[in-house]
């Protein structure tokens, strides 16, 4: 079917005039009248019949009348979903995190996001970082963010650096140590309230006594959560050493206080991995475009 041939004659039948649709569509009217009789011959059936000194729809020419206006509304639909998708204001983003950025960054920057973009779809998935680089890889997200050690990656994953969080010792306000200045082994000799074994910053807290060979400290409470464990830092017992992100409000509120530790300063980097030589969505670049402005 000519598609062009139906567009004429649903112009026509809109505006109820060759003279008219000849205007609207800057097209000559023997032109259209031809494009219209050879249409007719194609389907085997007439659109038009003369009325007075014009035209009218047959009755055919009224059904396909209809059926042309559905079709071009939809046409009209998918014009204004591939602009919309083009500029990012339609789409879905899939999105993988580790704990840090999912709990402490993510709320943030989607909140501010979808308020710019709410037609976006978004699905998060939080797990650790080798799980967050095997679903990128694997194609199951379209961008990974993490917190911790900066990683080794293929050559076909691009980690582009947000920022970088520090390390902080944190007591209660009432500690001996709140505020204070001490060297690592004074510091290893608290008790320490902290997640499980194999929480990252747990290890990465006794890859620090490793390193200025100083005894481990006691892990005096452990909680799977690590809401938890500030809160019972911030209850009076114990330390913790912990991402600024996690407790600068607290420490911003006076409910913790920090321990300044003598030549330690440890961070955490927060970046964002997508793979190499392959499009964003134009929704995926405006995420990573929010973050970039708004990084914490």
């Amino acid at each position: 079917m000519n598609l062009h041939a139906l567009r004429l004659f649903h112009v026509i039948a809109t505006c109820g005039s060759v003279t008219r649709a000849s205007e609207l569509l800057n097209i000559s009217q023997p032109a259209i009248t031809a494009q219209i009789k050879k249409f007719e011959k194609e389907i085997a059936m007439p659109l038009f019949m003369p009325q007075g000194r014009g035209i009218a729809l047959t009755d055919a020419g009224q059904q396909i009348a209809v059926m042309a206006k559905r079709l071009f509304a939809v046409e009209q639909q998918i014009e204004q979903f591939a602009e919309h998708y083009g500029l990012g204001t339609y789409g879905h983003i899939r999105l993988a995190a580790t704990y840090l950025p999912s709990h402490f960054l993510l709320p943030s920057w989607l909140a501010k996001f979808k308020q710019q973009y709410e037609q976006v779809e978004m699905s998060i998935t939080t797990t650790n970082s080798s799980g967050a680089l095997k679903q990128l890889l694997n194609v199951d997200v379209d961008l990974a963010i993490y917190g911790g050690l900066p990683e080794e990656h293929p050559d076909t994953v691009h980690t582009e650096e947000l920022f970088q969080d520090e390390l902080w010792f944190v007591v209660a306000p009432n500690h001996k140590f709140a505020n204070q200045r001490v060297s690592l082994e004074e510091m290893m000799r608290e008790p320490f309230v902290m997640r499980e074994e194999g929480s990252s910053t747990r290890e990465r807290l006794l890859a620090l006594c490793r390193t200025f060979s100083t005894p481990a400290p006691k892990i005096a409470l452990q909680f799977n959560g690590l809401h938890e464990a500030i809160t019972a830092v911030i209850a009076g017992y114990g330390a913790n050493f912990v991402s600024s992100l996690v407790v600068r409000d607290y420490v911003a509120r006076g409910e913790l206080c920090r321990v300044q530790v003598e030549d330690i300063e440890l961070r955490n980097v927060i970046a964002v991995c997508t793979r190499k030589e392959e499009p964003l969505s134009a929704a995926a670049w405006n995420l990573i475009e929010l973050i970039r402005k708004n990084p914490y």
